[in-house]
């Protein structure tokens, strides 16, 4: 009977296919990587499990080479994959693609012999292809020296040399002449998306971009090679302040020991998920240290995760202190792929306890014996995959937790309300820490009205500009917060009352001064300022509406001559040394205020702030969106916990509209569970999750598709009729809130279920009805984060 294998591809189709096992194969397992042959090509697949039976009528091929003499992926591993694919409704390889470094799934690999080692007169250095064409005595003579150890295997030069990444040096305006538009396309292009690999910007922008990179790297501009967020990770002492040092010996709070108690209490009755419900400043970093001790002293591994690099970073550096007789490791999304190869190999063939910190991607690294997960900041969004593929992290981090009978650590202090009413129901256990450790007290937050704001006083309020100059000429440090970057959000037309618009995205483009460029934040369209009216072809343009940019100004203006003003967002942080000589900054105290968007508000503790200033309160709190509430809540929580970390009582100022909106009473008093009551109920009303199961089908077609309107119509028809027999409530399909992206046309349809079964049972009989499927796509998101 023939040796029949199913073999998934981590590449397009991403489907599984039977092949053989040729006789001179050494023994197969599930999560082994092998190359097959597929069409006229050779792929990379991945060994899922034994085929039953050939199918009828195909004649079955056998796999060309084993990439790994054992192994790769152990059956815990295969099993998320197909456990993830199932829940996603996608196959097991796109599961395999976004969980493997791409060093490892591609077949453009070479096979080199030293010719002293060769047993006969073997060529010295093989591909795929030539394997293939091999007799069965060539290959089989291949695969003893293999066996053996004295065959090496790597990606081709040509692919490990589209793997470095080109990161900028310097910040705009750049030394480039006028009329050098590939240059001046590539800069831009790594200003707003940050350092990219070559072989990114070859697919995105075209073969001309190693060239024009190698010419940038000469004249100083950027940098070819590793990411600085790798050396700086490394640097002990580096960068910002970050957050309170665990590797300091301190006593224990009463509540502290509590709490460890009872998560130790949680892992010794088999795992699962606990919740560490702690305000700003009570020490929860400090718990999962202590934590994660008891497990590596266990020999068991440990993995934390953060929700973004920077964080990481200072994570990392915090745990290489803390546990230098304990093997650390770090890894994210932005390393090369050849460095992040190197670590998922070290890990897959590695045995003893291993402590790994990481951003979302590093839930799927197969950590030997995973005992504890943390998900610090578990609220936060960044843990949430909406492009490619959605997933969730937490998704994933529990059910590897549970499989490994491991814990699953959340913490926050302003949890997911899903998690939190979970921990409310009794299916996760909660620790609560309600006092700051140390002498520091939570601040006093106070609302400021500016519904009446006079135009002279910009985005300040009279009394926030008074509390500014005070604390300043205190010598204490001011945080100011306003989630919009850039310089102006509009661009308006006196002569003809038009704003400038993307016109790929249908939404206005934002005025970047520094950049002297109006950009586009969907989908990165840019245009150089000034410029002129697409509609009458004036140039007399205001600026209306404020962003970081122009708040910085703002504050240099009204403030002390010679007072030291930082501002920290997306655009001020392209460069990874630029991120951390801020946060440094601002920490050492060399400079008095910090002005940023939402980043400013994670994780960051410096004990020299005493006021924080949030210029727009009202952002976000009205988005059609069911989470605008939760997420406001959050943001405005978090960034209130930066003030009064050291030894002076802290102040937040709050401006606002709309000072009669009830979410104002429980943001002033740190309330969470008041917060958590009210919003429960609203959901509850409305069916909103935890109260159902909800997803978002999300249906998009080029703008110029002349059938598109009638293929939605037929979705939206299916999606009705069968959401019926199925008792799913079906909402649109309706134009999305942001309702062209990227010069494609888009619609929502939410749909509200008591079973996620019945929901992919619905959506997989809407994508058998998709008239047009080259054109018409289709997505499915399960329990969306945001619905824009």
């Amino acid at each position: 009977m023939a040796d029949l294998w199913q073999v998934t591809l981590v590449s397009p189709p991403y489907e599984a296919w039977t092949y053989g096992r040729p006789s001179h194969f050494p023994p197969l397992s599930p999560g082994q990587r092998v190359i097959i042959p597929f069409g006229k090509s050779h792929r990379a697949g991945i060994v899922v499990g034994p085929a039953e039976c050939a199918p009828k009528g195909v004649e079955i091929k056998n796999m060309i080479w084993p990439l790994e003499p054992e192994p790769l992926l152990d059956a815990d591993f295969v099993d998320m994959a197909v456990n993830l694919a199932r829940r996603q409704m996608v196959n097991v390889g796109r599961i395999l693609e976004i969980a493997l470094p791409r060093g490892l799934r591609t077949a453009a690999v070479s096979f080199a012999v030293d010719r002293h080692m060769t047993e006969r007169d073997l060529p010295a250095t093989a591909r795929p292809s030539d394997l293939a064409r091999a007799g069965d005595r060539d290959r089989a003579a291949f695969l003893r020296l293999w066996l053996d150890g004295r065959m090496r295997v790597r990606v081709n030069a040509q692919k490990e040399a589209e793997e470095r990444f080109v990161t900028l040096l310097s910040d705009p305006p750049w030394a480039v002449r006028p009329n050098a538009k590939r240059q001046l396309r590539l800069l831009e292009h790594l200003m707003e998306n940050g350092p990219q690999s070559l072989y990114s910007l070859r697919c995105t922008l075209g073969d001309w971009t190693g060239g024009v990179a190698v010419k940038l790297e000469s004249a100083g501009i950027v940098t070819l090679g590793e990411l600085t967020a790798d050396r700086l990770a490394e640097i002990d002492g580096a960068g910002s302040a970050g957050g309170d040092d665990p590797g300091c010996a301190f006593e224990l709070t009463g509540e502290q020991r509590t709490a460890l108690d009872e998560m130790t209490a949680t892992l010794d009755a088999g795992g699962g998920a606990h919740l560490v419900h702690g305000v700003t400043g009570s020490g929860k970093t400090v718990l999962y240290m202590e934590m994660a001790l008891r497990l590596l002293e266990r020999g068991r591994s440990v993995l934390f995760l953060a929700p973004e690099v920077a964080l990481a970073c200072q994570l990392y550096r915090t745990v290489a202190r803390r546990f230098p007789q304990f093997r650390t490791l770090f890894y994210h999304g932005y390393q090369s792929p050849k460095k992040r190869e190197g670590t998922f190999r070290e890990l897959a063939g590695g045995d003893g306890p291993v402590l790994v910190v990481g951003t979302r991607s590093a839930v799927f690294l197969p950590l030997p014996d995973l005992g504890l997960v943390v998900m610090d900041e578990e609220h936060d969004e960044s843990f949430k995959q909406e492009d490619r593929l959605a997933y969730h992290a937490k998704e994933v981090a529990w059910f590897r937790a549970a499989r490994a009978k491991g814990l699953l650590l959340l913490g926050s202090a302003t949890p997911d309300v899903k998690t939190f009413h979970a921990a409310a129901q009794g299916l996760i256990r909660v620790s609560t820490l309600r006092e700051r450790v140390g002498d520091s007290q939570l601040p006093e937050v106070e609302l400021v009205d500016i519904s009446a704001l006079e135009p002279k006083h910009k985005s300040l309020s009279p009394k926030v500009r008074e509390a500014l100059l005070e604390t300043v000429k205190a010598g204490e440090q001011v945080i100011v917060m306003l989630n919009r970057r850039g310089y102006a959000p509009i661009m308006y037309c006196l002569d003809c009352t038009e704003t400038v618009r993307c016109p790929d995205c249908e939404v206005g483009m934002t005025y970047h001064k520094g950049r002297e460029r109006l950009v586009c934040h969907y989908c990165g369209r840019s245009y150089a300022w000034p410029l002129t009216c697409r509609k009458c072809g004036g140039s007399n343009f205001v600026p209306m509406g404020e962003g970081t940019e122009q708040l910085e100004e703002v504050l240099e203006e009204l403030l002390p001559e010679g007072t030291g003003v930082l501002r920290l967002d997306r655009d001020a942080t392209r460069r990874q040394e630029r991120l951390e000589e801020i946060l440094g900054a601002f920490g050492r105290g060399e400079a008095q205020v910090l002005v940023g968007t939402q980043m400013i508000s994670k994780g960051h503790h410096f004990p020299g702030v005493t006021l924080v200033v949030v210029a727009d309160g009202d952002l976000g709190l009205n988005l059609p969106d069911y989470r605008s509430s939760e997420r406001t809540f959050q943001l405005l929580v978090q960034v209130a916990g930066r003030a009064g970390r050291g030894d002076d009582p802290g102040r937040v100022l709050i401006q606002t509209r709309n000072p009669n909106h009830p979410i104002w009473k429980e943001i002033l008093g740190g309330d969470y569970p008041g917060f958590f009551e009210r919003e429960v109920s609203r959901r509850t009303v409305f069916r909103y999750p935890p109260f159902s199961r909800m997803a978002l089908v999300r249906i998009s077609y080029p703008a110029d598709l002349e059938n598109g309107p009638v293929a939605v119509g037929i979705l939206g028809e299916v999606l009705r009729e069968q959401g019926r027999a199925l008792d799913i409530a079906v909402l649109g399909p309706a134009p999305a809130p942001l309702a062209m992206l990227r010069g494609r046309k888009r619609f929502n349809c939410l749909l509200k279920s008591d079973d996620w079964g019945k929901v992919r049972t619905l959506y997989a009989a809407m994508a058998r009805s998709n008239p047009d499927p080259r054109n018409v796509r289709t997505g499915l998101d399960l329990d969306p984060l945001s619905t824009l």
